[in-house]
């Protein structure tokens, strides 16, 4: 299964880094899509599908924490998961986000592995090595 991520960062060149990281951990990303800041982002989110954001913190108009508190006010955006990707890895910040709900948080910089460990965790997708316990209709007995 590929998972359709949104990544927040007012840094073109930062996002273009997140992405390559993306695509060299080997995670199952389907669209990469981007924003520039929150606003932009929740525009993002009102036409496509996404399973997982991840934005940057520190950004004009909109920061990270705004579109998190944001999106868990949404309806529909409340239930998908949001990832804090920053350079602030105060303990204080930290706990913030995760009060807010975040998901998780990754303190730039960021090694493909560390990306994919938590994109595995956050979308249930099994580490290499382990099994996945779902099984395909063909398994079931009724």
């Amino acid at each position: 299964m590929a998972f359709n991520i949104l990544i927040v960062d007012d840094s073109f060149p930062m996002r273009a880094v997140i992405k390559k990281v993306i695509k060299a951990s080997g995670f199952a990303h389907g669209e990469l899509l981007e924003a520039g800041n929150g606003k932009e982002a929740l525009e993002v989110l009102d036409e496509h599908w996404l399973d997982l954001v991840l934005t940057d913190y520190n950004m004009p108009d909109m920061n990270g924490l705004e579109l998190l508190k944001a999106m868990k006010r949404s309806g529909t955006l409340a239930d998908i998961p949001v990832v804090i990707v920053t350079t602030d890895g105060s303990d204080r910040r930290v706990e913030e986000f995760l009060k807010q709900g975040a998901a998780a948080y990754i303190k730039k910089p960021f090694t493909p592995e560390q990306i994919k460990t938590h994109l595995n965790r956050i979308l249930g997708e099994p580490e290499h090595g382990q099994v996945s316990h779902d099984r395909s209709d063909e398994d079931l007995d009724f």
